[in-house]
């Protein structure tokens, strides 16, 4: 298991860039056009950097639902290697088979 903080502070994390995603889109627009003019550009990037940074999409972890392990997820499932294998194993997956050929 992991630390519940750290699980906690990944949740965090969703929710504010949830609460920020089109906020963000729409300053990242006006920032990345060629087209506009550069004190708009400008203005864009010092509000963009007034958000919260915990508020971007890139902060978030992919963790294991079931055990908050945040290596060797898979994202289909949103389950990590080890609780993957011992679902599908116990038939808990469906349509996952073990591979034989």
């Amino acid at each position: 298991m992991a630390k519940t903080s750290s699980v906690e502070k990944n949740n965090r994390r969703e929710k504010l860039s949830e609460a920020h995603a089109k906020k963000r889109a729409a300053l990242k627009s006006v920032v990345m056009d060629r087209e506009a003019p550069i004190e708009e550009r400008f203005e864009a990037t010092i509000k963009l950097a007034q958000l919260p940074r915990n508020g971007a999409k890139v902060r978030v972890r992919l963790r294991c639902e079931l055990t908050g392990r945040p290596r060797g997820n898979y994202r289909k499932f949103k389950l990590s290697r080890n609780m993957l294998r011992s679902m599908a194993n116990s038939g808990q997956l469906p349509g996952v088979v073990k591979a034989s050929w």
